[in-house]
C-alpha cells in the first residue's frame, strides 16, 4: 500500500455520513453486558503496570442537563443523594486498593457531570481520600478536573489552585446566548465571563475551553465570534466539538443538525486557531503551539490501564473493560446512582459489566486510538505488540489510505488534514461484527 495521498481511488463520501460516532473508547460502551459471573478485580489487574495508571474519577452531577448531553449525570441532585454516592465512592475505592494492592497513577482525572458542583468542602475530602489511599495526590501529578461557570466560584477555584491541579477544563460551548439556549443550555455571559476571569487569575497550567459548533441558528459570524472571544482567555487548549443529537437527550426530535453546516464550521474553527498558533492535535483538541507537553511520565493510552471509579466511569485492562451500567435519561440514571449507593465493600471487588477484549479487539482499539490523532499509528510498534502489520491484520487501513485519509511517513500512518475532517466517520469501519451486534441490540434508559 502506498498511502500516497495523490493517488485517490476511493471516494471518503463512500464512509457514509459526515458525523456518525466520536469514538473515544472501542469497545464501544453500547456493547457492554453484564458478565456471565463477576469478575474479580484481582484477577482482571494481574500483569498490569500499576505504576503506570491512568485515574479516573466521576462525579455524575450537574446544576443542569444540556440539551445535547447524553454523559452518565443528573441535575440538581438533593444532599442526601450526593452524600449517599460519595460514601459508596469511597467503599469503592478501599475494595480496590484492597484488591490492587499499591497503585501509582501517573495521571488523575476528575470528570463528570461538573465535579465542582459539590463545592470546597466535599472535594477537599474527596481529594484527600484518594492522596491518601491510592496514591493520587494531584500536587504530585498531572491532574485534570472539569468545571461550569456557575460553579467556577472564587473558593472552588482558589482550592483546585492549592491542590495543584495542571490541567482545568470548562464547558463554555458558546459566547452567543442565543446560541446556547438553543442547545438547552441557559447560560449567562457574565457569569461566563467572571468564571474565566477567576481561572486566570490562578497558576493553571493548562486551560481548556470547550466550543461546540452545528446549532441551527449559529453561522459562520457569530462561530467566528465565540472563538475569538475565547482566545481573549489565552487558553493553552480549546476542544472543538461538533454538535449532536442524539436520542432520549433534550434535544431529541426538537433540533436536527446538517453535516454540511457543521462542516463548514468545522473548517472556520480549524483555520482560526491554526492561524492563531495552535496545532490541531485531532478533530477536537487544539493546543498552543508553545505549550510545553513533554513528560516522560505521561500515561500511554495503548500500553497503560485506566482505572474508572464512580457509576459511568470505564475501566481498561488487557483482558476486559468494564463499568457500571449506562443511562441517559433521568429515571433512569437515578435508578443506577441509587443502586451504587447501596453497594456493599465486597461487591466493589469485583467487575460485574463489561466487554472481554480478545486479540482482534484490542488491534482495532490500538489502531482507532492512534489514527484519529495527528501523532498516528506507529506501525513497527504495533506489529512488536502484536506480531502482524497493522495493514495484514486491519485492510481497512488500505481502504482509508485510498480515500486520501491516511498517509505513510516512514514507519508512522498518519491522518492528512482530510483524515481528521472524518474523524467521526471513520470508527465504524473498524468495528467487529460482534460489537455491532451488541451495539445494535442495546437499548439505553
Amino acid at each position: 500500500m502506498s498511502l500516497a495521498p495523490s493517488i485517490l481511488r476511493a471516494d471518503p463520501a463512500d464512509l457514509g455520513p459526515l458525523y456518525q460516532d466520536y469514538a473515544y473508547g472501542y469497545p464501544h460502551k453500547n456493547a457492554y453486558r453484564a458478565f456471565a459471573s463477576p469478575l474479580p478485580l484481582r484477577d482482571l489487574w494481574a500483569g498490569e503496570r500499576l505504576d503506570r495508571l491512568f485515574l479516573y474519577l466521576h462525579i455524575p452531577f450537574c446544576e443542569m442537563r444540556c440539551g445535547f448531553c447524553n454523559l452518565f449525570t443528573t441535575a440538581n441532585p438533593d444532599d442526601d443523594r450526593v452524600a449517599g454516592y460519595l460514601a459508596a465512592l469511597t467503599r469503592q475505592i478501599d475494595a480496590v486498593r484492597d484488591e490492587l494492592g499499591s497503585v501509582h497513577p501517573v495521571q488523575l482525572a476528575i470528570g463528570g457531570g461538573t465535579p465542582t458542583l459539590l463545592g470546597p468542602a466535599l472535594l477537599e475530602a474527596l481529594f484527600e481520600t484518594i492522596a491518601s489511599r491510592l496514591n493520587a495526590d494531584p500536587r504530585r501529578l498531572p491532574s485534570g478536573i472539569e468545571t461550569s461557570p456557575k460553579t467556577a466560584t472564587s473558593e472552588t477555584i482558589a482550592l483546585l489552585a492549592q491542590w495543584g491541579f495542571e490541567r482545568i477544563s470548562i464547558g463554555v460551548q458558546s459566547f452567543v446566548e442565543a446560541e446556547t439556549r438553543a442547545m438547552g443550555r441557559p447560560q449567562d455571559p457574565a457569569t461566563l465571563a467572571a468564571a474565566l476571569d477567576t481561572i486566570r487569575a490562578y497558576r493553571f497550567g493548562r486551560l481548556n475551553i470547550d466550543l461546540i459548533y452545528g446549532a441551527e441558528n449559529q453561522d459562520p459570524a457569530s462561530w467566528r465570534h465565540s472563538l475569538r472571544r475565547a482566545l481573549e482567555w489565552q487558553p493553552e487548549e480549546i476542544f472543538l466539538y461538533p454538535l449532536y443529537v442524539r436520542p432520549r437527550t433534550g434535544l431529541d426530535r426538537r433540533s436536527q443538525v446538517e453535516d454540511e453546516h457543521r462542516r463548514a464550521l468545522y473548517r472556520i474553527g480549524r483555520d482560526l486557531l491554526c492561524e492563531q498558533g495552535y496545532e490541531q492535535v485531532s478533530m477536537r483538541a487544539f493546543h498552543r503551539a508553545s505549550r510545553d507537553s513533554a513528560n516522560s511520565n505521561e500515561f500511554s493510552c495503548q500500553e497503560d490501564g485506566v482505572l474508572g471509579l464512580g457509576t459511568g466511569a470505564r475501566s481498561y485492562t488487557g483482558r476486559a473493560h468494564y463499568s457500571t451500567r449506562y443511562a441517559v435519561t433521568r429515571r433512569g440514571v437515578l435508578n443506577i446512582l441509587d443502586d451504587f449507593a447501596a453497594i456493599e465493600t465486597d461487591a466493589f471487588r469485583f467487575a460485574h459489566h463489561g466487554i472481554i477484549v480478545n486479540a482482534d479487539e484490542a488491534m482495532r482499539r490500538y489502531v482507532l486510538k492512534s489514527i484519529l490523532r495527528r501523532d498516528g499509528l506507529d506501525a513497527a510498534r504495533f506489529e512488536a505488540r502484536f506480531g502482524v502489520a497493522p495493514q495484514a491484520a486491519l485492510p481497512q487501513l488500505d481502504r482509508l489510505g485510498d480515500m486520501g485519509l491516511i498517509v505513510a511517513e516512514g514507519p508512522w500512518l498518519r491522518p492528512t488534514a482530510a483524515g481528521l475532517e472524518h474523524s467521526d466517520s471513520i470508527p465504524p469501519l473498524f468495528y467487529s461484527d460482534a460489537v455491532r451486534a451488541r451495539m445494535r441490540a442495546t437499548s439505553v434508559a
